[in-house]
């Protein structure tokens, strides 16, 4: 058996099926109901990486887990892009109609709102996890409620689905990345793509400044994300994703980053695997 790999959910839910496409069959999972207790995880050393989603295609980014990474000094290591299919399930021999609350993770029942506002009868609750939900449907055999989860949660746990492919958009994909403790060291040659951390004063122009420099440095910006700095108002801190076919390109940028932004920070560099 290999290494085990923190995920956020239980088995069943997307982060397992991305452990399953990404490293294989052969990994057990820390089952982590929460981001704050997966990064726990990798920083007591229960395990030496995870699984965590950053953003989707419909929603946009999942932005504590930006803040999450920063703040316990993660890695970036790797990327993997999973298409979501999300459906509507519940105990066998019930119809739509008898369905009165659907449980789920508030990330799926935002990509489902299209679906979910046809049914206006059903409650819209919260909950941590899409397969958890899923499986405590079953335990505790909880009528009137439903799921929305994978087609693999449906199975594990016996519940018929209702509703099937219930995203609002079919080509509704989530990006997740594998984060460490430490660096991995891959070759140059491999590397071209690195996510970076910088923060910029409020003041004209300061932005375009820098993004004319990777544009200048032949990078190719596929992701950015402001986030304000809480304790000190007017001041950002910019989360970005750049691709680049040089890794010395990318080198003589990150060298004229640092000077020119401050609290300058490589959150990770490793290979794209954007479809």
């Amino acid at each position: 058996m290999d290494t085990k790999i923190a995920i956020q959910g239980i088995v069943g839910s997307f982060h397992h099926q991305v452990v399953l496409e990404y490293y294989g069959q052969n990994h057990l999972v820390d089952e982590c109901l929460s981001f704050e207790d997966l990064v726990q995880s990798i920083l007591k050393e229960e395990v030496a990486e995870a699984v965590m989603a950053i953003e989707n295609s419909i929603a946009g980014s999942i932005i504590p887990n930006y803040a999450l990474i920063d703040r316990h000094e993660l890695q970036i290591t790797g990327e993997h892009f999973l298409n979501i299919h999300q459906n509507l399930m519940a105990l066998k021999g019930q119809q739509i109609s008898d369905i009165t609350e659907v449980h789920s993770h508030p990330m799926a029942l935002l990509q489902c709102m299209e679906f979910l506002k046809k049914h206006p009868h059903i409650k819209l609750v919260e909950d941590k996890d899409t397969a958890e939900t899923a499986r405590r449907i079953h335990q505790n055999q909880l009528k009137s409620i439903a799921a929305i989860a994978s087609k693999a949660a449906a199975e594990l746990y016996d519940l018929e689905i209702l509703a099937p492919e219930i995203q609002t958009i079919n080509n509704n994909m989530t990006r997740f990345v594998i984060v460490q403790k430490t660096k991995t060291v891959l070759p140059e040659e491999k590397i071209n793509k690195a996510s970076l951390k910088f923060e910029l004063e409020h003041k004209r122009g300061s932005l375009a400044v820098i993004l004319n420099v990777m544009s200048d440095c032949k990078l190719n910006l596929t992701k950015i994300q402001s986030l304000p700095k809480i304790e000190t108002p007017w001041k950002y801190a910019f989360f970005v994703d750049v691709t680049f076919e040089k890794y010395d390109d990318y080198k003589k940028a990150k060298s004229l980053l640092e000077i020119m932004a401050s609290h300058f920070k490589v959150l990770g560099e490793y290979e794209n695997k954007q479809p």
